[in-house]
């Protein structure tokens, strides 16, 4: 699910994470080369980003199992008579 960064925060390991408006914190690693985000390692980097919308993976596996059915505007499977 898209969520925007709303602010960010250092953990404890000194590695900046985002604060998402859901609620839910992000890491925000710059490590290349397995992740490229040179933004974040300025002040003006991080502001440039606020607003900016993430994958929250917490809100994801949190989020509902969309609804099946005939209620959902799925049709019902029709029985077939038999001759």
């Amino acid at each position: 699910m898209r969520r925007k960064i709303v602010g960010y925060h250092l953990d404890e390991e000194g590695h900046w994470v985002a604060d998402l408006d859901c609620g839910h914190p992000q890491h925000v690693r710059h490590q290349p080369p397995w992740m490229e985000r040179p933004w974040v390692t300025t002040p003006e980097g991080r502001r440039s980003r606020i607003g900016m919308e993430l994958d929250c993976k917490r809100c994801d596996e949190d989020a509902p199992e969309p609804p099946s059915g005939p209620a959902a505007g799925q049709q019902t499977p029709r029985r077939r008579r038999r001759p």
